[in-house]
């Protein structure tokens, strides 16, 4: 058994009101929770910053918390939830990602069941391989490298792993995206590890890269990556990424 907690941020600075924007006629919010209801969960909550996304939520029949505006990461504000519902050490939360449309609800089982089966992982999270040079060059899409059992070594949004080979002249002339692979936006924690995490200070790794998994990197917990099942959505960082799911999500109504 297993819960999802979404965590929602109004005021992201790079595209403020993220939550709250319009795809195919419903807020980007109403499609995680949508998503994350046909997952399996016992119980989906959404957790914000901001009183528009509770009433958006409430009209839709979603229930949503309202947690602190100081928050620096979704991870924090989901440790809230849970101690407020005074959740057990043992039981499974999963963070999607309020960005996330186009989730498959299969990933947000899988990733559940992934740390329910590694047992010495304080977090579960998946990844898809990478399906171009640009998509490796690109800031926006996070990328992940693990050792030879799957767990994490490293996040970062810089070109990783790279091939020296594949760029003889240079940054811009790298030719090899073989082995990259993009990190998606869903985790399982154990609640134990989720409020022991939330209680440790910002890494340098983590305020540089803008990444919060890094926090739990540099304070030696173990990050379980599995390859994910089905390919997934894109997520929404710019205005020109919610113009593309909004373009996918029509195409498939049309279809």
């Amino acid at each position: 058994m297993f819960r999802v907690v979404i965590p929602a941020r109004y005021a992201s600075s790079r595209l403020p009101g993220k939550a709250l924007r319009a795809l195919a006629g419903k807020p980007m919010v109403q499609w995680v929770y949508e998503r994350a209801c046909a997952s399996g969960a016992s119980e989906v909550l959404i957790a914000t910053d901001d009183e528009l996304i509770v009433s958006a939520a409430h009209s839709f029949g979603a229930p949503a918390l309202m947690t602190d505006r100081s928050h620096a990461s979704g991870t924090d504000r989901i440790a809230e939830v849970a101690r407020a519902r005074g959740w057990a050490d043992t039981q499974i939360i999963v963070n999607v990602q309020g960005d996330e449309p186009l989730i498959p609800a299969g990933l947000i089982t899988q990733v559940a069941e992934e740390l329910a089966r590694t047992e010495d992982a304080q977090i579960a999270t998946l990844a898809f391989p990478l399906d171009s040079v640009a998509q490796l060059m690109e800031p926006n899409i996070v990328k992940v490298v693990t050792d030879a059992s799957g767990r994490a070594l490293y996040f970062s949004r810089a070109p990783i792993p790279w091939n020296r080979d594949g760029a003889a002249d240079g940054l811009a002339s790298q030719q090899d995206f073989g082995g990259a692979r993009r990190h998606i936006g869903l985790y399982a924690y154990r609640v134990g590890a989720l409020l022991r995490l939330a209680r440790l200070p910002p890494g340098a790794l983590e305020v540089r890269e803008k990444l919060e998994q890094l926090r739990a990197l540099e304070h030696g917990m173990k990050i379980q990556v599995a390859d994910a099942a089905e390919r997934p959505g894109p997520d929404v960082n710019t205005a020109a990424d919610l113009e593309r799911v909004a373009a996918l999500m029509g195409s498939r109504t049309a279809s």
